[in-house]
């Protein structure tokens, strides 16, 4: 099976009352353990690559990998390019097989966010590729993007029909509530439920993308405190609010913390419990395991997708 857009994954998603789970890729292992993970439930993947992780791994050296999760699973995956942040980058992305890329205008004004969207869009379409935008700024940092807590805003709900005319994209990143990275909350995750039932009332059959969704799972923190390291009052967005997130308009919710965390924790644990082991294939298998077994939980648990590919 080749490389797919999102274009039949996100209608059946929506029709489905799931979402599909995009999850962001750096190396051969965290490759491996998402795709594992999906061929053994049957679900539909988006793998995505953040500019940070096309400088570190090299794109050719990225494609080559997914090339080869889709010649072992026979799954629909397509390659997503995740907060984009220039023309330049998407279309280089486009060039380079990428199916979908994400424009980031949303530090932008608005007419701004517009124009620039609109761009992409326009040479993407001529290419098949599809194009996710973004209204609204998550707080937090990952990679490249770093928003203060003062500079996030919540999407505004009045906004996003202008928005999705005036650009043609094909799906619309809103912040809710979520955050970015792994320190996300000084209380409990409150996520704007009201904002993104009326994005779905005035985009009926949209595709709403969720970024900045792991949930920090407390076991990987506790084993990453546990063996040296320090990441005291780490929070997340709670699994069950992504869940309903899922059943309403929200048909792609990325992932990215967690596979760090699951990859980190497991590293720390075996190289602590092992000092004197310098082969990276008992270091990394493991790890590779266990964000498999991440992975498994959130495509049958939490985004509802397994079974649907």
């Amino acid at each position: 099976m080749p490389l797919v857009n999102t274009v039949e994954m996100f209608k059946k998603a929506y029709e489905g009352g799931y979402a599909i789970g995009a999850f962001n890729v750096n190396n051969m292992e965290i490759v491996q353990g998402i795709t594992e993970a999906a061929k053994e439930v049957n679900a539909p993947l988006i793998l995505q690559v953040s500019s940070g992780a096309r400088k570190y791994a090299n794109h050719t050296y990225l494609m080559k990998l997914i090339e080869a999760a889709i010649e072992e699973t026979g799954l629909p995956i397509a390659v997503h390019l995740d907060h984009g942040d220039s023309f330049e980058l998407c279309k280089s992305c486009i060039d380079g097989g990428f199916t979908s890329v994400m424009i980031d205008g949303s530090h932008l004004p608005f007419k701004e966010n517009i124009a620039l969207t609109k761009k992409v869009v326009e040479y993407a379409h001529a290419h098949g590729v599809t194009v996710e935008g973004e209204l609204g700024r998550l707080a937090g940092v990952e990679d490249d993007v770093k928003v203060s807590a003062e500079d996030s805003s919540y999407t505004r709900p009045e906004e996003v029909e202008e928005f999705v005319k005036g650009t043609g994209c094909d799906s619309l990143a809103i912040a809710i509530g979520t955050s970015h990275g792994a320190y996300k909350f000084t209380g409990e995750a409150k996520l704007r439920f009201d904002i993104l039932e009326k994005v779905g009332k005035r985009l009926p059959g949209f595709p709403i993308v969720l970024h900045g969704a792991s949930s920090v799972i407390p076991e990987y923190v506790d084993m990453i405190n546990q063996y040296g390291g320090k990441m005291p009052g780490a929070k997340g967005v709670p699994e069950n609010m992504l869940r309903k997130a899922a059943s309403m308009a929200v048909c792609k919710i990325n992932i990215d913390s967690d596979l760090r965390l699951a990859m980190t924790a497991s590293v720390r644990k075996v190289l602590a419990e092992n000092p004197g082991e310098f082969d990276p294939r008992k270091y990394l298998g493991p790890a590779r395991s266990e964000i498999k077994k991440l992975v498994t939980n959130k495509l049958v648990n939490v985004l509802g997708c397994a079974g649907k590919a």
